[in-house]
């Protein structure tokens, strides 16, 4: 045991005491780590803004044998565009919880942390609608859990693609079809998320296509995690 230095963003947070707080971060070399800062509730505190949910910091840290403790955070960026906004906070919001459910304690996953926060500089930067969605779909490909999508996954058949089974793992022909209804404009637009054409799509701005994909997505997570996803009904209310 001993102190440590890392980078992370907070996912949430609860009390703890009258004064303090257990703070859940992702970090770029330790995954998830829950950590206890102490006092961050007292008017006086010196690093207590800088450890809200979705604060991107710089910490120095004690391990401890459950919980390590927060002995210096430094802000490196708070997002404030995304929290002035409802709709960017509801959108944030189920991206930290989605990398909450995904990420582990003490097992490193780098790419996943640079996925989050370059899905939160980009919210940042521009309300993007198709953000969820494609972050759900690339963070199920990154996991390992990449649907096919270029024939069918039950017979191989490379001709018309009519549904999506998240059992299966991908697009079902109409001989095979079973699952939910998958439209062409979707399947061409989650073609182009999962094959390197990301950036052009974000900057397209609302699609037709955008709340299938998110509600696809959003089944397909669930079922890999097996729970469901609070913050998609706060992000449907926004």
């Amino acid at each position: 045991m001993g102190l440590y230095r890392e980078r992370g963003v907070v996912l949430r947070t609860i009390k703890l005491g009258e004064a303090d707080r257990i703070v859940t971060l992702v970090t770029e070399g330790r995954g998830k780590v829950r950590a206890v800062a102490k006092g961050v509730r007292r008017t006086k505190s010196r690093f207590g803004a800088r450890l809200e949910p979705l604060s991107h910091a710089a910490l120095l840290c004690y391990e401890g044998r459950s919980l390590d403790t927060i002995t210096q955070a430094e802000a490196i960026d708070h997002f404030r565009p995304v929290r002035e906004d409802l709709e960017r906070l509801g959108r944030a919001t189920c991206l930290l919880e989605v990398v909450d459910a995904v990420v582990q304690e003490g097992e490193a996953d780098p790419r996943l942390y640079q996925m989050l926060l370059g899905a939160l500089r980009t919210l940042a930067a521009n309300d993007a609608p198709l953000l969820v969605p494609a972050f759900f779909w690339r963070l199920l490909a990154q996991q390992g859990f990449r649907p096919v999508l270029e024939h069918c996954v039950a017979c191989g058949s490379g001709g018309a693609l009519v549904a999506f089974d998240v059992g299966e793992g991908g697009v079902l022909c109409p001989s095979c079809r079973h699952g939910t209804r998958i439209t062409a404009d979707a399947l061409g637009l989650l073609r182009r998320i999962l094959g390197g054409d990301l950036v052009a799509v974000l900057a397209e701005g609302p699609l037709p296509a955008g709340p299938e994909l998110e509600y696809l997505g959003t089944r397909a997570l669930e079922h890999h995690l097996e729970r469901r996803l609070r913050a998609v009904g706060v992000l449907d209310r926004a």
